[in-house]
């Protein structure tokens, strides 16, 4: 049995959770009994899940010592990160806030796998992040992107999609341009307004310094004191992603996203995605993330989906 003393009240409380609903969470997954009386935590059953179960409800204690707002999402990925590696500090991870707000929350890493993927935005100047949906690449990309404006690190934030299935076959749909491409470019105005005012991404849409474009729309130019994220790169042709990296100019970077499960391009086509994976692997400066799905972050359910994926696919 382990026991716990905390100094807060409050602090306490906030870590059992909602009618005590981190614990019992925590009681699910490890397999332990825990009795909380107040400040006072008791945990018991096997040895060796006490011993993680106390390591979780510390670590996080001192998460909401330093003001971190906890919910029941980072108590699960609390309890999966710290199975894995007991030796890894979650506030290394949950408190690289990227000085930028979504709603009422900070943004920060909530995995092993998005900690290394902000890292090496961070530190390089192409970096790949390939892997399932909700595992945050789109969505911490554009965090880092608005990071980086905010600290005037770069001009212009530039955000491109293939779209259209990569052909970008757009004639057949009703409306002028803009309502062409609107709905393939929707994901990404939604992660924008998440995270500045409605009225200073208009703004700043207006003045072209943030611009959400179709892949195509890239082709000749050169974009330099840029932030550039491709989304969905599983969908773009070998000729299109060459295209897309060589526009990179000076004091500019890139961040390339794509699930390589979920590629819609015609049969005879290969993902660009894939084949620079292949070939530009150990070149400096350009760093790939791959996530798995233990990176992803959206409801519990999303998980277990993939996984009954991958057993499929293994099983063909």
């Amino acid at each position: 049995m382990q026991q716990f003393d905390f100094d807060d009240n409050s602090l306490a409380l906030a870590l059992y959770g909602e009618h005590g609903g981190n614990l019992k969470l925590m009681e699910e997954a490890l397999r332990v009994n825990i009795g909380a009386r107040g400040n006072k935590l008791n945990i018991s059953g096997d040895e060796n899940a006490v011993q993680l179960a106390g390591l979780v409800c510390k670590q996080l204690y001192e998460l909401l010592e330093h003001g971190y707002p906890l919910h029941s999402t980072d108590v699960e990925q609390a309890i999966t990160i710290l199975s894995e590696d007991s030796t890894i500090s979650l506030a290394d991870i949950f408190l690289d806030r990227l000085s930028v707000k979504s709603g009422r929350k900070l943004i920060t890493p909530k995995t092993l796998g998005q900690k290394l993927y902000v890292d090496a935005i961070r530190n390089n100047d192409i970096v790949f992040g390939i892997g399932p949906a909700g595992t945050g690449k789109t969505y911490l990309a554009m965090a880092m992107a608005v990071h980086a404006f905010l600290h005037e690190e770069v001009n212009r934030i530039l955000l491109v999609r293939p779209a259209v299935e990569a052909g970008e076959r757009l004639g057949f749909l009703p409306g002028d341009l803009e309502a062409k491409v609107n709905p393939y470019l929707r994901p990404l105005y939604d992660a924008l307004y998440d995270m500045l005012s409605f009225e200073r991404v208009e703004r700043l849409l207006e003045k072209g310094i943030i611009e959400v474009a179709p892949l195509a729309f890239m082709r000749g130019r050169t974009l330099n004191e840029a932030f550039i994220i491709l989304d969905e790169a599983q969908n773009t042709t070998s000729e299109q992603m060459k295209m897309f990296l060589t526009r990179l100019g000076y004091n500019s970077r890139a961040v390339v996203t794509g699930d390589i499960t979920q590629i819609d391009l015609p049969e005879k086509k290969h993902s660009g995605l894939i084949e620079a994976c292949d070939i530009l692997q150990g070149i400096k400066g350009i760093y790939f993330v791959k996530f798995t799905r233990r990176d992803v972050v959206r409801h519990r359910l999303v998980k277990k989906i993939i996984q009954a994926y991958e057993n499929l696919e293994e099983g063909r």
